[in-house]
């Protein structure tokens, strides 16, 4: 399982950054950096990368302009943040999506983060709720265990779209559990949810930003959360791997990203500016608001949680035979 990135500094890892770098320059470009994103404006992505931009240019001195690349789950971005002059000018934030998931499911992906990113600084990570509909005779996660048990092949679970997060979600909870569950994809979470709520389908793992007020209502039933911690966003609710998997982890990670070959002085001192600014006070509480809770560590820590993710994902890809749809 992949090692979680915590609230606070890891410490104790050996790891290199997933590139290497150069150490010649010392300095960004005096012009505007661009911020790379690959979603369409209002979406976490863009969100997060909005909330840092501009504590990051303040340290570094520069003005940092977010650029929206949106299209294939986030993989345009990457390819073009991956082909960029490695010069400190291109820098992205990505999620896991894109950077480990994508690439896991699919081999013939237009870049390699092994090799084409330096992994800089994580941001913060985004659990997903296990939800059930209202009725469902399971009020905690051994008794939804214990039910999928007895009931082999009875139970579906909705995806918003086969092969994305909240799919493999879904078939990571069935891989460790042993569990036969149906998988039913959807157009999107919308959907899903919805029809979670009317009783047509008997579980959902849905983002915590949307899927709690619905839980809060009454509308369905949180079991758990997917991170290996609680999130501040709802402290109440305790956390698959305390209830029943341990070791179950399927959060939406985030980090920023520079193409490979960037000087390590560059790397240093964007990984100072990104790393200050998720601590400060009023990024932080953002974050909480957004669904997501800060996290810390250095390249070389992000570098390591990132390759541990990719041999999760792949590992899980290759047992349960998904591919990319």
């Amino acid at each position: 399982m992949s090692k979680p990135l915590r609230r606070h500094l890891l410490a104790g890892l050996a790891a290199l950054p997933l590139a290497p770098v150069r150490a010649q320059v010392s300095d960004f470009p005096d012009r505007p950096l661009r911020f790379i994103v690959g979603f369409p404006p209002g979406g976490p992505n863009d969100l997060l990368t909005r909330v840092i931009a501009p504590g990051i240019g303040e340290r570094l001195g520069r003005t940092v302009v977010v650029e929206n690349k949106a299209g294939a789950n986030g993989e345009i971005a990457a390819n073009f943040t991956a082909k960029s002059p490695p010069d400190g000018s291109v820098f992205m934030l990505a999620s896991n999506g894109s950077t480990t998931v994508a690439p896991a499911l699919n081999r013939n992906m237009p870049y390699d983060v092994r090799t084409d990113f330096v992994a800089v600084a994580p941001v913060g990570i985004n659990p997903m709720l296990l939800v059930v509909r209202p009725d469902l005779p399971a009020k905690d996660i051994a008794g939804l265990l214990s039910l999928a048990r007895a009931r082999p092949g009875k139970l579906n679970g909705a995806s918003a779209g086969a092969g994305g997060a909240t799919h493999l979600a879904l078939e990571l909870f069935k891989a460790m559990g042993r569990l036969d569950i149906v998988h039913v994809p959807y157009k999107g979470g919308g959907p899903a949810m919805a029809d979670l709520m009317a009783g047509q389908v008997d579980l959902y793992f849905g983002g915590l930003s949307t899927a709690l007020p619905h839980a809060k209502a009454g509308k369905m039933r949180a079991l758990g959360q997917t991170a290996l911690e609680r999130s501040a966003a709802a402290p109440d609710i305790p956390t698959i791997s305390e209830s029943g998997l341990p070791g179950y982890e399927a959060a939406i990670s985030y980090g920023v990203f520079l193409p490979a070959g960037t000087p390590k002085a560059l790397v240093d001192r964007l990984h100072a500016a990104v790393d200050a600014t998720v601590r400060s006070p009023d990024v932080a509480k953002r974050f909480v608001e957004l669904g997501a809770d800060p996290q810390f560590g250095t390249p070389a820590e992000f570098a390591a949680y990132v390759a541990d993710d990719l041999a999760k994902w792949a590992r899980l890809a290759k047992e349960a035979g998904l591919k990319a749809e």
